[in-house]
């Protein structure tokens, strides 16, 4: 199945980021605005996602969040995949916080 698909210098701004991604990673960087669901944890809380506008996935370099991207469409929600995820966020100087209190990165 295929899923639509952006480049992370492409996301918009202001749209619903949803980052599917691992706690520690989560912790170490991740988009400001975003929306932390880690990916295990996407079906039972998915009504936390909105369904009147499109979500952006993301994850560390974009094979979870294609997933997460492919079932949400299943399912009734318009999701479109970042490409190259966190790793090509950062590459394209997108702006990025922490959670430690220390520089973002991406874990």
């Amino acid at each position: 199945m295929s899923v639509p698909e952006v480049e992370a210098q492409a996301v918009p701004e202001g749209v619903f980021l949803l980052d599917v991604r691992e706690n520690d990673e989560w912790r170490a960087g991740h988009a400001p605005g975003a929306v932390h669901i880690p990916l295990g944890e996407l079906q039972a809380r998915v009504g936390e996602v909105p369904k009147d506008a499109p979500v952006y996935v993301i994850c560390r370099v974009g094979g979870r969040s294609a997933n997460a991207a492919a079932w949400l469409n299943h399912v009734g929600w318009d999701a479109i995949n970042v490409g190259g995820g966190m790793q090509s966020w950062h590459y394209a100087g997108r702006p990025m916080v922490a959670e430690t209190g220390g520089d973002p990165f991406v874990a």
